[in-house]
């Protein structure tokens, strides 16, 4: 079995799947992607949120119960979109886990290629030019972390767009 680590920011495109795929045409093992999705369902991050559009007011029990369900709804989008990300590669005659985390995405991928013991980690992201300059984006710090070969894919761009 080749097990493969895929972080994504978003739900894998048709586009994305195929080049994921056609990464490992020719392997003698089968592959095993092991599919991450982050979401951030944080309290703190939806109330930072939530007070900026309301200009700074404090937060009452109903705002609460308000995060609540967004935090479920955040979640439950999260959990579409793995799911349909998944589909995608199961279509395609592969074999797929999929997980949610809200804990830090490179923390989490970092246990997940571990835990699997993945032989290689593919990172699908749209464009962060910034902090693709600074090292700070996900495959720089992934590639610190990882032992590893780390590969940065930008989601929905053929491979002939992405140099």
């Amino acid at each position: 079995m080749y097990d493969v680590a895929l972080l994504i920011e978003r739900q894998l495109t048709d586009l994305d799947a195929d080049q994921v795929v056609a990464l490992h045409e020719g392997l003698d093992d089968t592959v095993r992607y092991h599919l991450l999705l982050p979401v951030d369902t944080s309290a703190s991050m939806l109330a930072s949120s939530m007070n900026a559009f309301g200009g700074g007011q404090v937060m009452t029990i109903a705002d609460a119960d308000m995060i609540t369900d967004v935090q479920d709804e955040l979640s439950s989008a999260g959990r579409a979109e793995l799911d349909a990300s998944a589909a995608l590669l199961t279509a395609r005659g592969q074999q797929v886990t999929a997980a949610l985390t809200e804990d830090d995405p490179i923390e989490a991928f970092s246990d997940l290629v571990t835990r699997t013991s993945s032989s290689e980690a593919i990172i699908l992201t749209e464009p962060h030019i910034v902090r693709e300059f600074l090292h700070v984006d996900w495959t720089s710090r992934a590639k610190r972390k990882l032992d590893v070969p780390t590969v940065h894919l930008l989601e929905h761009v053929p491979f002939s767009g992405q140099a």
